[in-house]
């Protein structure tokens, strides 16, 4: 029997480029690092005991994980103080920022980005993945919209077979990045 209209799969014949943002997921712990308790009972700062405290801390069990530095008290904290625990955290961390979660994730991407070159992506349809297994910042995909708009022929969100268009270069002679 001759089939007269066979099937042809469209998503995987098109020219698109899926960008899968789940790839620049960094897999390390994340941990939120109070400084709270390293504070006068809780509420003030008072710089010997506090130097004391960071001194004697054992900062090794935060070994090649990512850090969101906060502090869960309405008080104020010197930006020395901030500076003082970055300079214990920073040879044993991967990540360290002031923040959240969100912001820790933020950096984590931007940091994975960063090394991307958006050369292979000159001049294509790209379509940047959404849904995924883990979580993605928006951060993250404002961040490769920034980092792909100049080079790429089209851009859109979503999966091949049902996308959302955003932007479109209307003028490549001119080429664009």
């Amino acid at each position: 029997m001759k089939i007269e209209n066979p099937i042809v799969n469209k998503v995987a014949s098109s020219p698109l480029i899926t960008f899968d943002l789940e790839e620049f997921y960094h897999p390390g712990e994340r941990i939120v690092f109070d400084i709270k308790d390293f504070l006068y009972e809780g509420l003030i700062l008072r710089e010997k005991e506090f130097r004391a405290k960071i001194r004697e801390y054992d900062w090794a069990h935060f070994m090649g994980k990512n850090i969101a530095l906060t502090c869960s008290v309405d008080v104020i904290i010197p930006s020395w103080a901030w500076m003082l625990i970055m300079i214990r955290l920073s040879p044993v961390a991967h990540m360290v920022v002031l923040g959240d979660l969100s912001a820790l994730e933020g950096a984590l991407f931007q940091q994975a980005l960063g090394s991307l070159d958006v050369g292979e992506y000159r001049d294509k349809k790209v379509v940047i993945k959404g849904c995924g297994r883990f979580p993605v910042p928006d951060s993250a995909y404002v961040e490769i919209t920034r980092l792909l708009t100049p080079v790429v022929s089209s851009l859109m969100y979503g999966e091949p077979c049902s996308t959302v268009p955003l932007y479109k270069n209307v003028n490549p002679a001119k080429g664009q990045g």
